[in-house]
């Protein structure tokens, strides 16, 4: 099968990156300027995946991708954790001296507060998309500005590197869904799954769901609450569980179908952590 996947950004961002990696070097990609376009090209049939990130381990989740997911009837196929190494770059012949302002991601920003904030001269400007703003940069040979983007993003665009690994924690890694709407998953048998379930406003609900999990041998490995929006003071819950026997998420997940006011799978998929 040909895959034709929406990322957010621009060739060179690290929904790209990851585009290639779960997929092919080649793989051919549509830009999309945010993540609801992401989510509009694959329900449009203009493409036939997405990459979406979900969470990253300095910055945390993504909260707003998860309602997407969701609210769009979006399966999970898989995930991929790409390390993210930040890098500050301008048109050849800058330094760090000469840089007034830094254009990026407003998360690519936030990995990076430590390193600006002995160098109050230069003004954090947040962009829709890391590569993007190398490009635009690089297209307009413009002086005294820098992007926080890739290495890749400073190849394919022509910028020269001011600082490598930026980020004030060097062990920075983004988990990214890998998305469709037609229920594809990349492997025959999952070892962990997505799910979304609402419980009954009463004391112990949510203990009685998480024992159902753990009597079925499963391993919770994140838990995120989401406010519904339409039902004051209600939220719904998403999580994530491995498991080793598809028979006992199979069990759990006809336990929840009753235990829990709504239950959907949102994705069974590889564990790639």
């Amino acid at each position: 099968m040909k895959h034709k996947v929406a990322i957010q950004g621009i060739e060179g961002s690290f929904h790209h990156k990851v585009a290639q990696d779960f997929f092919s070097e080649d793989v051919e990609v549509v830009a999309c300027r945010n993540f609801q376009d992401v989510v509009n090209s694959l329900l449009k049939g203009e493409s036939t995946d997405a990459v979406m990130a979900i969470e990253n381990s300095i910055a945390g989740s993504i909260i707003p991708n998860y309602a997407l997911i969701d609210c769009h009837q979006l399966n999970i196929e898989g995930e991929h954790y790409l390390p993210i190494s930040q890098n500050l770059m301008a048109v050849p012949g800058q330094t760090l001296e000469d840089i007034k302002e830094v254009w990026s991601h407003p998360m690519a920003l936030l990995q990076c507060k430590d390193f600006f904030k002995d160098r109050s001269n230069i003004r954090l400007v947040e962009d829709d998309d890391t590569a993007g703003a190398a490009k635009r940069i690089a297209e307009g040979q413009l002086t005294n500005v820098a992007a926080i983007a890739s290495v890749t993003a400073a190849k394919i665009y022509g910028l020269e590197i001011l600082a490598e690994n930026m980020q004030t924690i060097k062990d920075n890694s983004t988990r990214f869904f890998i998305l469709n709407n037609n229920g594809r998953t990349d492997i025959d048998v999952p070892d962990k799954a997505s799910l979304k379930f609402l419980t009954d406003h009463k004391r112990g609900s949510l203990a009685a769901v998480l024992n159902v999990m753990s009597d079925c041998k499963l391993n919770l490995t994140k838990i995120q609450s989401l406010p519904v929006i339409e039902t004051p003071w209600v939220y719904s819950f998403f999580v994530d569980v491995t498991f080793k026997e598809y028979k006992d998420f199979d069990k759990a997940k006809k336990l929840l179908a009753i235990m829990a006011a709504e239950f959907k799978v949102l994705g069974e998929y590889k564990n790639r952590k």
